[in-house]
């Protein structure tokens, strides 16, 4: 995907620091006396560290930046050297990124015969950084202690939602359990006056979570909502969510959004959704998400209408229009 990212000027650059703190998001680092982009992972490509610079040395620039790929920033990262590989590689992990941390040592490792530098080093450094090492040392529950890995919360299982509620199929806990539901007809609720009946058919709705698969999505009309939006609009599940599937995201906080493709391009082909409807917020960061359904819908085999819907900080939709 083609987003806005920040270019550093090496050349302009002189390594005073001044741009660092104004990057919240940790991407950016002095290194070797320059200042050096650590991470496409974090970087938002707002700009807010463009401002800061007195040399001009920072610019926006449109490249491929998501969706993430490891591989292609260790391709680029190692001809820096090895100090910014290290950095990076640590910034992976104080980020608990162990996924792309073990995809940008496999590739050095199967490259270590074309490094400029001893892949010893690197490994021996990053293995012995402990994150957030200015705070006190923490012991985290391994997954043998915990039963599951990462974001195995027993409530995100795969569910279709009914009503009225049926008893939980094979067994385990009743938060996994498969359902659907029912719901009454919103238009009576509304001529009675009761209060506006929930809209959401299927459970879960984060991205990381929904299964491509699940009968609620097939031959479906769906939104793909920034997480700001439905606390935006009083009337987010009567404009958009009424009789939709749904599937939520941040285009700025959330990580590895490369599944988030593979699961829009699987979404077109297998589960054939009709349209896709793309809710988004009007801060820039926002424009991320409209950007990956396009890109899901260039790479599918079957090509679906988008609507872009975009909402006011205040919940007024500013504009909402096929693209």
């Amino acid at each position: 995907m083609i987003r806005d990212m920040i270019k550093i000027d090496e050349d302009k650059c002189n390594g005073c620091g001044v741009c660092i703190p104004s990057c919240h998001e940790g991407a950016l680092q002095i290194i070797d006396g320059k200042a050096r982009l650590i991470s496409d992972l974090m970087c938002d490509g707002l700009g807010a560290c463009l401002n800061h610079c007195p040399q001009d040395a920072m610019t926006i620039e449109k490249r491929e930046a998501e969706p993430y790929n490891e591989i292609k920033v260790m391709e680029i990262m190692v001809d820096k050297g090895i100090n910014t590989v290290i950095a990076h590689l640590k910034h992976l992990k104080d980020h608990n990124e162990f996924t792309f941390l073990k995809q940008a040592v496999k590739w050095l490792r199967e490259n270590e015969a074309n490094l400029s530098f001893p892949l010893k080093d690197v490994i021996s450094e990053v293995h012995g950084h402990q994150p957030g090492a200015e705070q006190k040392e923490t012991t985290k529950p391994s997954v043998l202690e915990t039963g599951h890995a990462g974001g195995g919360c027993p409530g995100s299982a795969p569910r279709v939602i009914e009503r009225p509620s049926v008893a939980p199929m094979g067994g385990g806990c009743p938060g996994s359990a498969p359902k659907t539901i029912e719901r009454p007809s919103s238009d009576s609720a509304e001529a009675t006056g009761a209060e506006a009946p929930s809209e959401l058919r299927q459970w879960p709705v984060q991205m990381h979570l929904i299964n491509p698969m699940m009968p609620t999505f097939r031959d479906s009309d769906m939104v793909l909502a920034a997480d700001c939006v439905a606390f935006s609009m009083g009337n987010f599940h009567s404009k958009f969510l009424r009789g939709r599937s749904v599937g939520i995201a941040c285009p700025k906080l959330d990580s590895e959004q490369n599944s988030y493709l593979d699961k829009l391009v699987r979404l077109i082909d297998e589960a054939r959704i009709n349209t896709l409807t793309v809710a988004i917020m009007q801060v820039p960061c926002c424009g991320g998400l409209l950007q990956l359904a396009k890109a899901a819908v260039d790479q599918a085999t079957r090509k679906i209408p988008i609507k872009a819907a975009i909402v006011s900080i205040e919940g007024e939709i500013l504009s909402e229009e096929w693209v």
